[in-house]
């Protein structure tokens, strides 16, 4: 797969990116009971495995076929563990089939992120549980695929449409956390800078993207592991989670349950 910003990729990716996707679907994990768990924007399933277990039946789904079939292919089969291609605006699974959903770091994508949620809301039962992580928009680093981004607030406010039932937390970073996303932080915005006049804001969004997905790579070799925290050593250890979330917490971590009929159909 290749290295466009988005999905994490071992050895590509930030260790403190990895170890915060790494961190969430750990807490996800340590909240399921028995029973089928989906998990929308899969990817290539090496997090969608760690929630596997002998009473699980697990299914991850990404909107893109190839990742989807590298990650059956990899994880599926006798493991309690299967993988398909869905859209997540529109699931192709029965109201009320499945006992937990997990999306992480889906919502973001969504230019109208209530679809989402109201398909979340649609196939969890009714004594089910789904878990909703994304980043916290003040922590968050201009990014051209998130078109929608979330504070604690906001998304408690969209998830309530949806259930009765919602908790925001936080997935924290220790101190060694907090410097490297300060460290690559200050390091973004001085190269944004040399965007005098702004003019990847003048760009369809769509050609900002493909130059994204072209630029980081250069950009990630020019600059070396010093800077972008690639073999920084950090590590899912480095994450917790919180009931305290300020500015900089760079993940919200949500527990809905409880879904709302009428406006889940």
């Amino acid at each position: 797969m290749k290295l466009t910003g988005e999905r994490p990729i071992e050895g590509s990716t930030p260790d403190s990116l990895l170890a915060l996707h790494e961190a969430g679907y750990r807490e996800v994990a340590a909240r399921l009971g028995n029973g089928v768990v989906l998990d929308v924007g899969s990817g290539l399933g090496d997090a969608t495995s760690m929630m596997a277990a002998t009473e699980r039946f697990v299914v991850g789904i990404d909107y893109d076929p190839p990742t989807a079939i590298s990650a059956q292919r990899q994880h599926g089969g006798p493991n309690h563990m299967g993988f398909a291609s869905m859209d997540g605006g529109k699931i192709a699974l029965k109201d009320r089939s499945i006992q937990y959903v997990c999306s992480s770091h889906v919502i973001e994508h969504f230019t109208q992120p209530e679809t989402h949620v109201a398909e979340l809301a649609r196939v969890v039962a009714e004594d089910g549980t789904v878990f909703v992580l994304c980043p916290n928009a003040p922590a968050d680093f201009e990014n051209p695929f998130h078109v929608y981004d979330f504070e604690p607030p906001q998304l408690e406010s969209l998830l309530r449409l949806f259930f009765d039932e919602v908790q925001i937390l936080g997935l924290e970073g220790d101190e060694a956390v907090q410097e490297d996303f300060a460290k690559r932080r200050a390091s973004g915005e001085k190269l944004l800078k040399l965007d005098v006049f702004k003019l990847r804001k003048r760009l369809p969004h769509k050609t900002y993207v493909w130059a994204y997905e072209r630029v980081l790579p250069i950009v990630y070799k020019f600059l070396g592991s010093d800077t972008t925290g690639i073999g920084s050593g950090i590590d899912h250890t480095h994450l917790f989670i919180t009931e305290s979330v300020n500015r900089t917490t760079p993940v919200l971590f949500a527990i809905a349950r409880q879904p709302r009929a009428k406006l889940a159909s």
